[in-house]
């Protein structure tokens, strides 16, 4: 999906992310016209700074190449009527992945005619290069866990053989569920009759746009609206030579090409943690290579410790903390991965690391290459392009939020409603604030915060699986029931943490989701007692803040 678009503006410089040395930032001025469909003023943190009144984010230093097109077609069924605004289209969006998807589904609800441009595969990163093949890698690494955990299979009264693993087959199954989820997305594209048009697009000017290979077969569309979706790019900081074999991002190490003997990765959130978790359950040693002081430094502080406790420890996990990978040169000539490690403060070298692979997941680039749009009216972008919440589910989010503003309603979304999850065996899942972002918070505007806790060995469910380590935590205001966050860790967080999110987004008070009944035994008790068990003062009667477009 990252070639879908084609502007024109100088590259910028990177931002520093964990583990990385630090490259400098720049930030840059948006039109008032390129909008970010109704973000909480929350949302934004001191990392991707946002301002209201200019409209400004950090632009990235991406140069990634062009895919090889593919040749998509729709046939025009239910997709709206003509146009009778003398556009082309009511909606164009550049991007087929999993926010213009949902855009597109959700505009030809409302009656828009629409259209979707793709210049690589439709699916986007999350279907072909992130979340889908991830946990197809995931699901394999959890059955292998629990097959090796000899302990835990007899606890069953269950004898397993040693058990092992076909590379190939592994590999086989995260393309297979990448395909067919990606087909699954083209046929529901074409099922309701959304113009799919194959090539780069290009943003013209006020509400024009063309599409192509960027020869002189392009083809000039217009369009009321344009929504940009084109997603992103592995972030690939300075002084680290990838070359796709041994020194890899995420995108090729879902292809599971080969299984290191020792691999470092470079960061430890989200998707340090899933390959760490994948490479270790299938044999791999894993080093850690983290900037900050911690581990998992994007966790909630108290969530992240007993995950390290759980997930690090007892594995075949070593980590350097408060280091940067400087240079990483790939294995050649019968030598291995040199990786060169220094000081994150003071920026002396620190120690010269050799392994047989280094995955860099420092995190993800938004793929606005070239985004010259000034005075371009009628223009919004959601998802990865953005740069404020890199999930799928939030792109998908963003881009119905899109649809209900040009259709004229009035909606703003909360992206503190909008859950994450890491998928490692046990899970673990969020919404919201973390404790010190809350204490923080209610400092600024003077209010109290209270935290419950619940863990998983005091549920049925759990203990009848076996997996009673994990806990619940719920952080709230006492004066009038405000859920400011809920972090989860244990079996099936990630399934678990929507009610949470869900009361978020509804702006549900914990005194009246405390009456809500849960079936019993389900692992759902765990947020039923989690609930129950908040102090909430019962004259309280503020009401629970709103969201608040920006």
């Amino acid at each position: 999906m990252q070639s879908a678009i084609s502007l024109s503006l100088s590259s910028p410089s990177p931002i520093a992310r964990s583990g990385v040395a630090n490259t400098g930032n720049a930030c840059w001025p948006m039109p008032r016209s390129l909008r970010f469909c109704g973000l909480r003023r929350e949302a934004f943190d001191s990392a991707a700074s946002f301002d209201a009144s200019s409209l400004r984010f950090v632009r990235l230093n991406l140069q990634p190449k062009h895919s090889s097109l593919s040749k998509v077609s729709a046939v025009l069924k239910g997709n709206g009527a003509p146009s009778s605004s003398g556009f082309d289209y009511d909606l164009v969006i550049i991007g087929a992945g999993v926010g213009g998807h949902g855009a597109a589904l959700h505009a030809v609800e409302q009656g828009l005619k629409t259209a979707i441009i793709e210049g690589d595969v439709v699916g986007g990163t999350c279907v072909n290069r992130g979340c889908v093949p991830s946990k197809a890698l995931l699901a394999v690494s959890g059955r292998m866990r629990e097959l090796q955990n000899e302990h835990h299979m007899k606890s069953f009264g269950l004898q397993v053989a040693a058990a092992g693993y076909d590379r190939q087959g592994v590999a086989d199954h995260a393309n297979n569920l990448a395909s067919k989820i990606r087909s699954n997305l083209t046929n529901s594209l074409k099922a309701l009759g959304v113009d799919i048009l194959t090539g780069v697009g290009t943003i013209l000017g006020p509400q024009k746009l063309k599409y192509g290979k960027g020869d002189s077969g392009d083809k000039i569309i217009t369009a009321k609206d344009i929504i940009i979706a084109t997603g992103s790019v592995p972030l690939v900081p300075k002084g680290i030579e990838v070359d796709g074999k041994t020194v890899i991002t995420s995108d090729h190490a879902l292809k599971l090409e080969f299984v290191p003997g020792w691999i470092a990765i470079v960061g430890s959130g989200y998707i340090g943690l899933e390959f760490s978790d994948v490479y270790t359950a299938l044999g791999s040693e894993v080093t850690f290579i983290e900037a900050l002081d911690q581990l998992m430094p994007g966790f909630d502080p108290e969530i992240g410790k007993l995950a390290q406790r759980v997930l690090i420890n007892p594995r075949k996990i070593d980590s350097y903390t408060g280091v940067f990978a400087s240079k990483i040169t790939p294995a050649k000539d019968g030598k291995p991965v040199q990786i060169e490690l220094i000081d994150a403060k003071t920026k002396e070298p620190k120690d010269t690391l050799e392994v047989d692979a280094a995955l860099i997941a420092t995190g993800r680039a938004p793929f606005t290459k070239g985004l010259g749009l000034e005075n371009v009216p009628h223009l919004y972008c959601i998802g990865d392009a953005n740069g404020k919440m890199m999930l799928a589910h939030a792109a998908s989010a963003q881009g119905i939020s899109v649809v209900e503003q040009v259709t004229g309603k009035d909606h703003v979304l909360n992206h503190l409603s909008i859950p994450a999850a890491c998928f490692t065996h046990p899970e673990i899942s969020m919404v919201g604030l973390t404790e010190p972002q809350a204490r923080e918070k209610a400092q600024k505007e003077g209010f109290e915060v209270s935290v419950a806790k619940t863990s998983f060995k005091a549920n049925t469910k759990a203990l009848a699986e076996n997996e009673g380590e994990g806990i619940a935590k719920l952080i709230y205001r006492p004066d009038n029931g405000e859920i400011l966050g809920v972090h989860i860790f244990g079996l099936h967080a990630a399934d678990l943490i929507h009610e949470a999110s869900n009361a978020i987004a509804m702006g549900t008070r914990i005194q009246d989701i405390k009456f809500a009944v849960h079936a019993h035994p389900t692992l759902s008790e765990v947020l039923d007692e989690l609930f129950k068990s908040a102090k909430v003062k019962v004259s309280a009667s503020s009401a629970v803040a709103e969201p608040v477009p920006v």
